[in-house]
């Protein structure tokens, strides 16, 4: 029988096998000791091409070392102090080490931050998180996994990521539609928000204001940050809106009086059945989806009229609110669209949707301080929300939406009356 006749004593070790039986604690402390190690080593790669060898003389040296220093560096499990020579130039001016200044640069620390409050981890919990209750990598003052370190970082990373998506270019999105929404923070503070889908049928969040109510300074606030961010209002696209009086006066005075505006339908049966007594709710509805599903526009309103006029003598309120605005509700009907098209285009579920996400990444927030902490939580949720979008279902007829908006505008612009120049008496 063949034997191994190698003794166990003389295999010889690998050095990870020396590291991991000197630090003994944990394989959690080995990992942190074994790269404070490599990133120390290369620190001094760093110092030796810019000053030479350690003790060298003459040479073409760019710098001379200076010393050492202990400064702290970020990664997922708080702050370590890590010692680092130090280089000055011939004229006393600091050199930044390139490996120094790339582990800070890296802000793991902020990043997970940003994270786990995005996935509802609160502060107070967030030294838990990133590091294991029975984990042997200490967590002294000034490690930065307390609640207002964390808070901090939050703060100065949704404020720049909103800085720069509010400063996005938008004027190479080829945007066919775009849904507008509002979100109550509290009883005196709306955001509201926009969405707009492209031609590939991806959808983009466009931009976002804050203001006390849905008024027309708030939207009209919004349409020009967008305007000024390239969206060409020369272009004819699809708006859909909850219906508030406000949004469709803004958007005609942007974007033209011939604008397209689409009137959500879901909200619009909710505003009618919410106003009948429950016996009559179950058949209204029924009536309603049975007009929004017909493709002839002329039967749909003639559907609706006829709906109201059943309804006058039992519930006058909800048959006016069936006629209020009925033009807006059938936009997209008349327009021609396919009926799968339609019903992705007829309410406001994408921007609600986003809205949703909003609503559950700040669910841990207790108290609003203002309107600023309202805005970069919003922007945070609704940029975290998009890394999830999914194209629209029926992406492949938006080239009918497209041919729908030209043959739209060409319409308007012939129907349009032509100013007669008075003549000379």
């Amino acid at each position: 029988m063949t034997r191994n006749s190698t003794a166990a004593a003389g295999v010889p070790q690998s050095p990870v096998g020396q590291a991991l039986e000197e630090v003994t604690a944990s394989f959690e402390r080995f990992c942190l000791a074994a790269g404070l190690e490599v990133l120390g080593e290369m620190l001094e790669a760093d110092a030796a091409a810019l000053c030479g060898p350690r003790h060298s003389r003459g040479g073409e040296r760019q710098a001379q070392r200076w010393g050492r220093t202990v400064g702290p560096i970020g990664f997922h499990g708080g702050k370590i102090s890590v010692a680092r020579p130090r280089v000055r130039e011939r004229g006393g001016q600091e050199v930044v080490l390139p490996s120094w200044e790339r582990a800070v640069g890296e802000d793991w620390l902020g990043r997970w931050a940003m994270n786990l409050m995005l996935i509802g981890v609160s502060t107070r919990r967030f030294g838990r998180a990133v590091r294991l209750p029975e984990g042997d990598v200490p967590a002294g003052p000034g490690t930065g996994v307390s609640k207002s370190a964390a808070s901090r970082r939050f703060v100065a990373l949704s404020a720049e990521r909103m800085a720069a998506w509010m400063a996005q270019d938008l004027s190479g999105l080829d945007l066919l539609a775009v849904q507008i929404d509002g979100l109550h923070i509290t009883e005196d503070l709306v955001l509201l928000a926009a969405v707009g889908i492209d031609a590939a049928g991806a959808k983009h969040p466009l931009g976002l204001v804050e203001g006390a109510t849905e008024n027309a300074v708030v939207v009209q606030a919004l349409l020009d940050d967008l305007v000024g961010r390239g969206l060409d209002p020369a272009i004819c696209r699809l708006f859909i809106v909850d219906g508030a009086k406000a949004l469709t006066k803004a958007i005609r005075r942007t974007f033209g009086r011939d604008t397209p505006i689409q009137r959500c339908q879901v909200h619009k049966a909710r505003n009618i059945v919410e106003r009948l007594p429950k016996a009559l709710q179950a058949p209204v509805r029924r009536a309603l989806r049975q007009a929004w599903e017909l493709d002839d526009a002329a039967k749909a309103e003639r559907l609706l009229r006829n709906l109201a006029r059943t309804l006058e003598p039992r519930a006058p309120g909800a048959a006016a609110s069936i006629l209020e605005g009925l033009d807006e509700i059938l936009t997209v009907v008349r327009l021609g669209l396919p009926r799968e098209l339609r019903r992705s285009l007829a309410c406001t579920n994408i921007v609600e949707n986003i809205l949703g996400s909003v609503r559950r990444v700040c669910r841990n927030v207790k108290r609003w301080r203002n309107a600023d902490m309202a805005l970069r939580w919003t922007a945070a949720a609704m940029l975290e929300a998009a890394k999830g979008f999914r194209r629209l279902k029926a992406k492949k007829h938006l080239p009918a939406l497209r041919a729908a908006l030209i043959a739209h505008r060409a319409k308007a612009t012939t129907n349009t009356p032509i100013a007669q120049t008075p003549r000379a008496a």
